[in-house]
């Protein structure tokens, strides 16, 4: 998670924000896995951007090997890769924590990851995927979910101060994803104080049918927060008792040599 406090991230009427860099970055996040090819018109739509604007956005990124064009169609290129991997390159524990992920895949046979904060959502970082399907999208680093219906989302949002907390339960929407999501914003901020208070979190099957996870929060050694790490698996598979009996044991023990192996 970020070391900058709410405090120090400026704001757009701030001089010192460029407007035009914030518009490429939000073309380029337009585009998802429902969103894979548009045009120039559902462009503009997906960004709230005028067509002329984001044309010009579109012919920059184009121009600079982010975007390919054919015919009426823009999409990303693999060039887009390079921004996430800055990002990787630059986290040197990421393959410290990869070991980890695949022993606990070794041990309990279920997909485990790391997961950061950001924004609203929680994304990917790295993961270490089990033989089974868990979901019906394709989970792998770089995939970005809802930080509400997640377990390891709600083990890093009992991490917030209490203000940010309150601020990100002001602007969330809550949809019902399955029958069983939590879609009660007090309901879903007593859930979040429970995680605070017990340590781990557990969504069960609240973004997918069938879908149940685990997660706790994973520090270095000097106490900065890394991301949190979960274990996915399906409920018709794991029960309850074994997911906070023998995984909840495994997971916290895979976080605590994380501790003693990651410094800042």
């Amino acid at each position: 998670m970020p070391d900058t406090s709410p405090d120090d991230v400026i704001k757009p009427e701030n001089r010192d924000y460029v407007t035009a860099l914030a518009s490429g970055l939000d073309v380029i996040m337009a585009f998802d896995d429902a969103h894979p090819r548009m045009t120039l018109s559902e462009v503009a739509e997906r960004t709230g951007m005028n067509r002329a604007k984001a044309r010009r956005f579109l012919l920059t990124l184009h121009s600079l090997g982010y975007v390919r064009k054919t015919q009426r169609y823009f999409e990303l290129t693999p060039r887009v890769l390079q921004l996430g991997y800055s990002y990787l390159a630059s986290n040197s524990y990421r393959n410290v924590i990869q070991k980890y992920l695949e022993e606990i895949t070794d041990q309990c046979g279920e997909s485990s990851s790391l997961g950061v904060l950001d924004g609203d959502g929680v994304i990917y970082v790295a993961r270490s995927s089990a033989p089974h399907r868990l979901m019906a999208i394709t989970l792998s680093v770089g995939t970005r979910l809802p930080a509400a219906y997640t377990s390891m989302g709600r083990a890093l949002l009992a991490q917030l101060p209490e203000p940010e907390l309150d601020a990100y339960l002001e602007r969330i929407t809550l949809e019902p994803h399955t029958a069983k999501t939590i879609t009660d914003k007090g309901e879903l901020k007593a859930c979040i104080e429970s995680v605070r208070r017990h340590g781990y979190a557990i969504t069960d099957q609240e973004l997918d049918s069938g879908l149940r996870s685990l997660a706790v929060p994973a520090f270095d050694a000097n106490g900065r927060l890394l991301g949190a790490i979960n274990i996915s698996t399906n409920a018709a598979r794991v029960d309850m008792e074994t997911l906070t009996s023998e995984y909840l044991t495994l997971l916290r023990d895979k976080a605590k040599a994380i501790q003693s192996s990651i410094s800042s």
